[in-house]
């Protein structure tokens, strides 16, 4: 029995890419290189499955080719935003995504946000690798102290909670978060001492750190607007490791140079892998390039859910993580 064709739309951890190709018929991207649309309309019609990340955009022209071979769309992140879910379902086809194994990682960087862009770290660095400092003085690149302020959550999904648990239990923090979805808020409260608010507006009015962790849907697209942005405090930070359209890059932008919050940490962006050119100018923001899950550990073990998902599909059975 022939083996299923699948193709692998980026380059992989090598120990996955191993074990596509013993379960597969794989084709690999050994250049990695981005695929446009007409090359993923082509892995359609010609695999049985498309191995996509984040990054490939499956629309619903993309997803509706004609001669459509592709039945699973393995997809490489927890989030999925990337594909168009309700043209999935309508074509017929099996989603899956990669829950639960990126969690700790992507904590780590929301911390690394926090702490850089509070400590004034990134500054630090290219103020000393520029050759400037001249040495130690009182007053000199003088930060804000995190420990025992107030943390602001977003969404209190599963990474939220671990960001909780580290702000908390780390950090000493307060934690005030917002979240009507969450199935069973009082747990959280108890773990984390945590503030259950009515409304976004009430976690950010005296919020010293905003952290979002929400899903980026129609509903979530541009939540911190201008208007969010001045309920936040002039000495509040944001930190964003969810989705980039989640924020108003624009409206970011001139809540910095007004002085309306104090600095901003990002991992994702609006028009990622484009940023926007005054946030590469502002000395108040840490910018990085989408670092949440890169762990060796960690995207191996997105890569081997990728893999266990397609594997259970072909088989007969119901993949663990099916999304559609």
């Amino acid at each position: 029995m022939s083996k299923p064709k699948v193709i692998v739309t980026r380059r992989w951890p090598e120990a996955v890419e191993k074990k596509v190709s013993e379960l597969f018929d794989a084709t690999l991207n050994a250049k990695d290189t981005p695929l446009s649309a007409a090359d993923l309309q082509d892995a359609m019609r010609t695999t049985d499955a498309v191995l996509c990340t984040v990054t490939d955009r499956m629309t619903a022209e993309v997803l509706s080719v004609d001669g459509r071979r592709a039945k699973i769309l393995g997809n490489f992140g927890v989030g999925f935003n990337n594909i168009d879910i309700e043209a999935a379902k309508a074509e017929g086809l099996v989603v899956t995504n990669t829950p639960e194994v990126l969690t700790d990682c992507t904590a780590d960087i929301a911390m690394t946000l926090l702490l850089s862009v509070a400590r004034r770290t990134g500054e630090g660095e290219r103020h000393l690798r520029g050759g400037e400092w001249t040495g130690w003085r009182p007053t000199h690149m003088m930060g804000a102290k995190v420990t025992g302020k107030k943390l602001g959550i977003i969404g209190m999904g599963r990474i939220a909670q671990a960001v909780a648990k580290k702000a908390y239990s780390g950090f000493d923090m307060k934690i005030a978060y917002y979240d009507p979805y969450l199935p069973d808020p009082d747990s959280v409260n108890k773990a984390f001492d945590a503030e259950s608010c009515g409304s976004i507006e009430a976690v950010l009015a005296d919020s010293d750190f905003v952290s979002l962790h929400c899903p980026a849907t129609l509903e979530t697209r541009h939540l911190m607007n201008a208007e969010r942005f001045k309920a936040m405090q002039p000495y509040a930070f944001l930190i964003n490791t969810a989705r980039g359209d989640v924020v108003d890059e624009a409206a970011l932008v001139a809540a910095l140079k007004a002085g309306t919050i104090a600095g901003a940490g990002l991992d994702v962006y609006e028009r990622e892998p484009e940023v926007t050119r005054e946030l590469l100018e502002m000395e108040n923001v840490v910018l990085l390039p989408h670092l949440g899950s890169a762990a060796l550990e960690t995207r191996e073990g997105m890569g081997f859910k990728v893999v266990a998902n397609v594997e259970a599909f072909f088989s007969g059975k119901e993949p663990p993580n099916r999304v559609a």
